[in-house]
Order: C-alpha cells, then sequence, then structure tokens
C-alpha cells in the first residue's frame, strides 16, 4: 500500500498479506497476516549492511499505532548506535533457561570438571545429590526461567517456596521406587547452596553478569546437636542384641560400629575389606566428605568387623548383589529405632555426635577428635599419615570401651581406663 502515517482507520482497512508503511518514520509499518491479526514492524539495516525485521507487536493493547510509532523511533536510535534490536531479541529467546543450565552443569559434574574447594572432582554420592534437589526443587520452580532472567527475588521465592512445601510431593528415583519429597527449611537452605554454585559456574561461563544467589539470607543450618543419653545408650545395647535374629545382620553390625568408631554412615556402609589393615588397627578411606583419611580402629571396632562374614568386598553388604548394604536409614527408622525405643529425634548421626561428645568428656582435645572421626581441620601433615599412632588408638580404645560399657557390651574383665583432663 502506498506510504500514509498510520492510523486506525488504515488499520481497520488493511486486508490479509498487505503491509503498509509510515510516512513519518522510516521502515515503520503494519501488516496484516491472517485473519483480524495485525502487527507493527519495523525494517532496518544494521552497522554491517544487513536487513533486518523486528516485530514491535499485536495491534491492541497496548500497541495503538500511536505507541508503536513511539517504539519505532527508540529503536531506530538504537539502530543508530551500532545495536542490533532483532539479533538482541533473538539471543533472548535461545538463550538457556535454568532447565538447561541443570543439564550443562551435571554434565561436567560426571565428567570431573567441577572442582570442589579441595580440588578435587565432585564425589558420585555428591552429584547424585544434587540430582535429587535439581529434580525435586529447581527444576519444578525456575526450571523454565531464562538464566538471564532470574533476579534475587525469584531466588527468595523459591527457597520461601521450598520451606513451604510448594514442591513437597511423591516421586520415585532409580535406586528407590517411591519416595517422599517434603521440602522444609533444611532443604531450602541447601538446595538454595547448589542454586548458588550454578549460578557462579553461569558467570563463569559468560551466561550472565552476576549471581543473583548472593547476599540472600538463608535459614540456619539446623545442625544436629543431639547426643545419647545414658539411658539411650542402654536400650539401645539391648535392642541390638534383641534384633539380632530378626534384622539383616549387616544392619545391626553396622549400627554397633558406628556408636564405637563416630563414622559417618555413608563411610561405613561403602567400607571395603580392602582398606582395613587389622595389624595395624586402621582403615584407610580414599574418598570422604573431607578427602582421603586415615582412622584409628578400637579393639572393640575389630572385633565386630572380625565377627562378620566375608561376603564379598563390601564389609557391610547388601542382602543381595555385590554392593554395599542400601536403605540404611529406612533400616534405622522402621526397624532400629523402634526396636531399641529410640525418640525420633535419634538418627545415624546422633551416634556420631555422641561419640564425639564422650570423647570430649573423656577429657580428648578437638584435634584428637576429629583425627578419630575424619572431621575436617586436620593438620597439613595428616595427608601423609599412613597408619594411626599409639596415642589415637588409646584414644580410640578408650571412648570405644566407654561405649560398649553404656550399651553393656563391656566385655568380662576389661577395665575401662578413663583419659583425665589436665588442669
Amino acid at each position: 500500500m502506498a506510504d500514509k502515517r498510520i492510523g486506525l482507520r488504515a488499520i481497520g482497512k488493511l486486508r490479509e498479506g498487505e503491509v503498509i508503511w509510515d510516512a513519518t518514520v522510516p521502515g515503520f509499518g503494519a501488516r496484516r497476516q491472517s485473519g483480524n491479526a495485525v502487527a507493527y514492524v519495523l525494517k532496518y539495516r544494521t552497522a554491517e549492511g544487513r536487513q533486518r525485521w523486528f516485530t514491535i507487536g499485536r495491534h491492541g493493547a497496548p500497541w495503538t499505532p500511536d505507541e508503536a510509532r513511539k517504539e519505532a523511533i527508540r529503536l531506530l536510535g538504537s539502530v543508530a548506535r551500532k545495536a542490533d534490536p532483532a539479533a538482541e531479541k533473538t539471543s533472548i529467546r535461545k538463550a538457556a533457561t535454568v532447565r538447561e543450565l541443570c543439564t550443562q552443569y551435571l554434565t561436567d559434574a560426571r565428567e570431573g570438571r567441577l572442582l570442589t574447594r579441595r580440588q578435587s572432582p565432585k564425589r558420585p554420592s555428591t552429584i547424585a545429590t544434587d540430582e535429587g534437589r535439581i529434580r525435586d526443587h529447581i527444576e519444578p520452580l525456575l526450571g523454565s526461567m531464562k538464566v538471564a532472567a532470574v533476579t534475587r527475588r525469584d531466588v527468595e521465592s523459591a527457597m520461601h517456596g521450598i520451606a513451604a512445601g510448594r514442591t513437597a510431593r511423591k516421586g520415585s528415583t532409580a535406586a528407590r521406587k517411591a519416595t517422599r519429597i517434603r521440602g522444609g527449611k533444611g532443604a531450602a537452605t541447601r538446595t538454595i547452596g547448589l542454586l548458588g554454585a550454578m549460578f557462579a559456574y553461569a558467570v563463569r561461563l559468560g551466561m550472565r553478569a552476576d549471581n543473583p544467589v548472593r547476599g540472600v539470607v538463608r535459614f540456619a543450618d539446623g545442625r544436629r546437636e543431639r547426643r545419647l543419653s545414658d539411658a539411650e545408650y542402654r536400650t539401645l545395647g539391648q535392642g541390638l542384641r534383641k534384633a539380632e535374629t530378626q534384622i539383616w545382620p549387616a544392619a545391626i553390625a553396622v549400627t554397633r560400629f558406628l556408636a564405637l568408631t563416630g563414622w559417618r554412615s555413608s563411610e561405613a556402609l561403602t567400607l571395603r575389606w580392602d582398606q582395613i589393615d587389622f595389624a595395624r588397627r586402621t582403615a584407610s578411606l580414599s574418598e570422604t566428605k573431607t578427602g582421603r583419611s586415615v582412622r584409628p580402629l578400637s579393639r572393640a571396632a575389630c572385633e565386630v568387623l572380625t565377627e562378620l562374614p566375608r561376603m564379598g568386598a563390601f564389609v557391610f553388604p547388601a542382602t543381595r548383589g555385590e554392593r554395599g548394604l542400601t536403605g540404611y536409614p529406612q533400616v534405622w527408622s522402621r526397624k532400629i529405632a523402634p526396636v531399641c525405643q529410640l525418640p525420633s529425634g535419634v538418627t545415624p548421626h546422633t551416634l556420631r555426635h555422641s561419640f564425639a561428645s564422650l570423647a570430649a568428656d573423656l577429657g580428648y582435645s578437638e584435634p584428637t577428635i576429629a583425627a578419630m572421626i575424619g572431621h575436617k581441620g586436620r593438620s597439613m601433615t595428616s595427608r601423609y599419615v599412613h597408619s594411626a599412632d599409639a596415642v589415637l588408638l588409646a584414644a580410640a580404645d578408650a571412648v570405644a570401651d566407654r561405649t560398649a560399657q553404656l550399651m553393656g557390651e563391656a566385655k568380662a574383665g576389661v577395665v575401662v581406663e578413663l583419659h583425665r583432663a589436665t588442669r
């Protein structure tokens, strides 16, 4: 159609397939493609001489002829400054979503290209945990958003949504047929921590200039400081002896082992026979939460191990297959804790904290306790140690003997020597 100032009357007369160009703003036009839909467009040339078409928007609120004309003038100003609105729009439309960022992050993690603060690749168990948090919380709340568009407010909204249970549901995983995703403040804090690492990764890749998680105030980590009382130690020992013929022996044995060593349950459940040196009473763990670790083994802990039949590479085997014991948290909550008459707040982690607390009660220093349970913060020289020294072995014996005494499992004739703190 001939050039004229575009107005409502001209828009109404447009026939299907026709384009009308504005007489006052070069390249600004309107076209009817099909039906009643009319779009305002801008045709321009880039600084490199390429012709571009840019769709401003469809006729109707907010795009009237006058508003579309103002937008065309603004866009032409950016073109004069060597910008390319059409290319920028395409780039935004094709920009990676948070879901795509998650996929790329996990791929690099599995390939060992993401390093932890210890400058080592993420462990498979950590990657599996990350996968769960991404699948259960991050993708449902933020997955469809563009990486570059996520704001701190979006992150805070996701965090409070997880805490309030917006992502709570029944689900399934490859390892377990059914599971329940509950959310809560703890899950929210840990998920936002992972999200912060993912956006730091996005910044390194140039997907965005800043990390929207930075500055978000998270919930307290809710660290569990629960320890067993003397009465609870007694009921634990009674319950384990009672359950020896009712529960898979490896589950009973690993529970005793955790109580006598203060290990993390994941470390015990993946322990292999070739990692144990009974002559030196040590266990060499190549992969733990804090890296390589050499642990002293008390005589009581060694006795638990030597009484176990060797059914494969793993010390505490599963009921079937060549793998370590799986599903232990469920065995604990559904069988061991009820039989031992332990409150719901007592978990396998409670055994670790109780061991450390007993060691402190007996007067042992923090470095000694850290060496026994593999806590972070050990000295630089610990990386070169291949066996436990006499002091650590004596400390491990004393704490384990005290634990066994409280559980009613101390052997007859054994004298428990308590280490007194120096004043």
